[in-house]
């Protein structure tokens, strides 16, 4: 894998989603309702299709934070991988570019971690091999 910072165009992006995280999957489908201009492939984090595609990266590390991989293998966590996810879609690549200069890098992070707070309220909690439970007292709702 390449790091962010590389200079390849990015032509192609496969965007791991938790299944089984009711948000990740609305966003999954929101992301494929969208006009494309790099194409999104959308696959499940742990799936066969992921581990087939990406056998270098660690399954937990994807659960935990969303992660996007470029057809060359740039690898983006977190706020990144949100962004280039917008980057690559037609509505929205000028909020993508605003979103990386020093007025719209909080907001990006900023909206990372409240969803990351309400997918660990709301979602099962799974893993690779594991089975999935629901948070301790069910889903709690924002």
């Amino acid at each position: 894998m390449t790091s962010v910072t590389a200079s390849w165009p990015v032509r192609r992006l496969t965007v791991l989603y938790d299944a089984q995280c009711p948000l990740c999957t609305h966003l999954r489908h929101w992301l494929g309702r969208q006009r494309q201009l790099v194409p999104l492939d959308l696959v499940p984090v742990g799936s066969a299709e992921a581990r087939r595609r990406f056998p270098e990266l660690d399954p937990a590390s994807t659960y935990a934070e969303i992660t996007a991989v470029g057809d060359l293998g740039q690898v983006y966590l977190g706020a990144s991988a949100w962004i280039v996810c917008l980057w690559a879609l037609a509505e929205y690549r000028s909020k993508a570019h605003w979103l990386t200069t020093p007025a719209g890098a909080p907001f990006a992070r900023g909206t990372v971690l409240a969803a990351a707070r309400y997918r660990s309220a709301t979602a099962p909690r799974c893993g690779p091999g594991q089975a999935c439970t629901v948070p301790p007292g069910g889903p709690r709702r924002p």
